[in-house]
């Protein structure tokens, strides 16, 4: 029977396993390495990765780039001020964006920040404002670069980054900037990583979802079937998605792209209308839902009833994705964003 309950997908983590910064080489985080058909565990590294896949994969990576979405500034009254933005992807020049200050916010407030201002122009309702810039996007993308802050989870030193995390917070092969998280998967493979695999034949492709700050969302429904799964917006373009449709053996890299795969996935392979176009997922897998679009796994150990542990668990099960949780605590992995990863090897074939 399966479980739909919140807390069956609890476990408890000693604080000392999050990792608050990545290891020096990307490519020498600890890998683990789960062959479902054997029903085996191996321990290895991601400089090694190669040794686990067969020579017709293809890696699909997610390539979009965290923006720095976090300022901070003053109201006019002088006081404290934090705007988020919350996604690039704006409408009549307004973008959505969470407000930290003290005080009731209202529409027509305007924020500083330097040469950059920001005027809260729709108060939406749920957390979450509209708000236009005195720049246009071309300058304010420029200036984000310059005084913008990387919005590391919560977890990692209290949410506060500094200019390591501009290059750490990012995958090698980010182009797109649109994310409010990193990828986080991703960040294990190393330029060198990736030259290595490309030598041994592997192929890639790469898909582009935006991450919201949703994926900070806990799963707050005592039964997850009542949880609502956040909207993200993700497109493939015509390239990748014919590398991605002649995969013989697909491998997602991280869970991004995995909801990305699966939520093109129709009539017996990925299906992308208007290849480049942005479309929206909400897409929430957890056990009980099948997942077709992929044979493998390349995913980082997640947080606590968080719905990525339920997306891994739709692959192989609570009960053995707890398990290797277990495992991975007694061996002392390092958990989530900047800690080390695991390969899922899927018994079942599409």
């Amino acid at each position: 029977m399966t479980d739909f309950e919140l807390k069956s997908y609890d476990f408890d983590l000693p604080s000392e396993l999050i990792a608050d910064r990545p290891v020096p080489d990307r490519h020498s985080s600890k890998l683990m390495v789960y062959d479902e058909a054997r029903d085996q565990v191996i321990h290895s590294t991601f400089s090694e990765i190669q040794e686990f896949l067969p020579k017709n994969t293809t890696l699909v990576f997610n390539r979009s780039r965290v923006f720095p979405c976090r300022l901070i500034g003053n109201k006019v009254s002088g006081g404290e001020v934090e705007v988020f933005i919350l996604s690039l992807l704006h409408q009549d020049d307004l973008y959505p964006a969470m407000i930290r200050a003290s005080g009731k916010r209202k529409a027509g407030e305007v924020f500083n920040f330097g040469d950059l201002s920001a005027k809260l122009e729709r108060v939406i309702g749920d957390g979450t404002f509209s708000v236009s810039f005195n720049k246009s996007h071309e300058q304010l993308l420029n200036i984000l670069e310059t005084i913008g802050k990387i919005p590391i989870p919560p977890y990692i030193r209290n949410g506060e980054s500094d200019d390591l995390d501009k290059k750490n917070y990012q995958t090698v092969f980010a182009k797109e900037a649109g994310s409010v998280a990193a990828p986080t998967a991703g960040l294990h493979f190393s330029e060198e990583l990736l030259n290595k695999l490309k030598s041994f034949g592997l192929k890639m492709g790469t898909v582009t979802l935006h991450v919201g700050a949703g994926t900070f969302s806990p799963v707050k429904s005592a039964h997850i079937l009542d949880h609502k799964m956040h909207e993200e917006f993700f497109t493939i373009d015509e390239e990748n998605l014919k590398i991605i449709r002649e995969a013989q053996f697909r491998v997602a890299v991280g869970t991004t792209t995995l909801r990305s795969l699966e939520s093109s996935w129709s009539n017996g392979n990925i299906e992308f209308s208007k290849p480049g176009e942005m479309k929206s997922t909400s897409i929430f897998l957890h056990p009980g839902k099948e997942v077709h679009s992929i044979d493998a796994l390349v995913t980082n150990f997640h947080l606590p009833q968080s719905s990525l542990i339920m997306l891994v668990s739709s692959l192989i099960g609570r009960e053995k994705t707890l398990s290797l949780y277990q495992t991975a605590i007694e061996n002392k992995y390092r958990f989530f964003s900047y800690g080390d990863g695991m390969l899922i090897l899927r018994k079942s074939k599409r």
